[in-house]
C-alpha cells in the first residue's frame, strides 16, 4: 500500500469529526426515563441556544458579537465567550462557565454590568431550566 501524502479529503476529517462529537454528545447513560445532565451536557445545550437564538436568528442586540465555544477543557469548567465580532482572539465581553457534576453556571465580563446583561441572564435561566425557546 503506497503512503498518503499531503492532508486527508476535507469531507472525511469532517465526516470523522462529526461522528466523534456526535459520540461525546451522548454523555453518560442514564436510568431509563431519566436524562443524565453532566457540566458538559448543560454548556452545549446552553451553547447551542445562544447560537440559534442569539447569533443565527440575527438578533440585532448580538450584532456586534461572536460566540466563541471553548467546552473542551481539562479544568472541567466548559464555557462559551462572547468576543467583539471578527476578532476572535480578542478578550471577552462575555464569559458564560460551567462546571462538571454541577447546575451552577457563572456569568462574568463587562458586558454582565450592561442592559444586555440581564437580557443573558434570563435567556441563560430559562434555557438552564429546560425552556430551549428564544424569546427577544
Amino acid at each position: 500500500m503506497a503512503p498518503v501524502h499531503g492532508r486527508a479529503p476535507l469531507a472525511i476529517v469532517a465526516s470523522l469529526s462529526l461522528a466523534a462529537l456526535a459520540a461525546c454528545a451522548a454523555g453518560p447513560s442514564a436510568p431509563a426515563g431519566k436524562t443524565a445532565d453532566t457540566g458538559l451536557d448543560r454548556m452545549e445545550r446552553l451553547t447551542l441556544n445562544a447560537n440559534r437564538c442569539w447569533f443565527k436568528s440575527k438578533d440585532p442586540a448580538f450584532a456586534r458579537y461572536s460566540l466563541a465555544p471553548e467546552l473542551s477543557s481539562f479544568s472541567g469548567r466548559p464555557r462559551f465567550l462572547l468576543v467583539p465580532k471578527g476578532q476572535p482572539e480578542a478578550r471577552p465581553l462575555l464569559v458564560v462557565e460551567g462546571q462538571s457534576g454541577s447546575a451552577r453556571i457563572d456569568t462574568y465580563g463587562p458586558l454582565t454590568g450592561e442592559t444586555l446583561g440581564r437580557r443573558v441572564d434570563a435567556d441563560l435561566t430559562r434555557w438552564a431550566a429546560g425552556d430551549d425557546g428564544c424569546a427577544a
